[in-house]
């Protein structure tokens, strides 16, 4: 078993005191600081990538727009407020 495959879940991030949110928007921070003008194909595939667990993925879309909101593409005023509309 890989142990590289096994760290990024759920579970074992709980258990060493992290959060999702917290760890995928700092991923994705990181990822914006590095790798600017990704399409969102290529977002969500090294968001694969770094999270393979199934557990994980539903963490997806918010590490799609914390690599947009870190970008500058995206407003997180303007996103919130469309998503409450």
């Amino acid at each position: 078993m890989d142990p590289f495959l096994t760290e990024n879940q759920p579970e074992t991030c709980r258990a060493l005191g992290l959060e999702c949110g917290t760890c995928v928007s700092k991923a994705a921070a990181s990822l914006a600081k590095i790798c600017r003008g990704l399409e969102s194909q290529g977002v969500q595939q090294l968001f694969v990538q770094l999270f393979p667990s199934s557990g994980c993925r539903p963490m997806a879309p918010a590490f799609e727009l914390a690599y947009l909101e870190s970008s500058g593409i995206v407003n997180p005023l303007t996103t919130a407020a469309a998503a409450a509309a």
